[in-house]
């Protein structure tokens, strides 16, 4: 039996990744839709619009393209949240604690596959990210994630804030 390369693997990875997504995306889907994620004006794209992987597995796709600035390294990013398993187990929601997340892109405060997936999001967009387990907690479990699982996110940017701008701003 011939073993497989690096790239090889990956290919084999992108392929069962791509047939679970199409197996079960639809359920993902209407999990994210019934947290009304997907808000009152929008919907959430059909899983069936072309997604191409990159090199290391990450899929990004733009359901809702944002109008207003752009995040970039360095920037506290205002997001809320849906986590879901490829079988459609939602396993965290910032929406369902009612609590946004924030944190610093690029700080490493965040799996990989945030860091990156999320730059160039525009404020008020909405964006669908399939991380691979390499670019997520790899061979780990964590809580409810089983080890070398692949990851569905939804994740809209609600605002950013430059984190410059907080250090120059005196304390009182």
């Amino acid at each position: 039996m011939k073993k497989l390369s690096t790239n090889e693997w990956i290919a084999v990875f992108v392929v069962i990744v791509s047939i679970s997504f199409f197996a079960w995306g639809d359920r993902v889907i209407s999990l994210i839709n019934s947290t009304g994620f997907g808000g009152e004006n929008t919907e959430v794209v059909n899983h069936q619009t072309a997604i191409v992987p990159d090199q290391s597995g990450l899929v990004v796709q733009d359901i809702v393209v944002g109008t207003g600035e752009e995040a970039r390294v360095g920037e506290i990013l205002v997001v809320n949240y849906v986590g879901a398993l490829t079988n459609g187990q939602i396993f965290d929601s910032s929406i369902a604690r009612n609590q946004p997340f924030q944190f610093v892109l690029g700080s490493g405060s965040v799996i990989q596959g945030w860091e990156l997936g999320l730059p160039g999001i525009r404020v008020g967009g909405k964006r669908r990210i399939i991380i691979p387990p390499s670019l997520a907690y790899g061979n780990r479990a964590i809580g409810p994630i089983p080890a070398n699982s692949t990851l569905i996110f939804e994740v809209e940017l609600l605002g950013l804030q430059n984190i410059s701008q907080i250090q120059d701003e005196p304390v009182f």
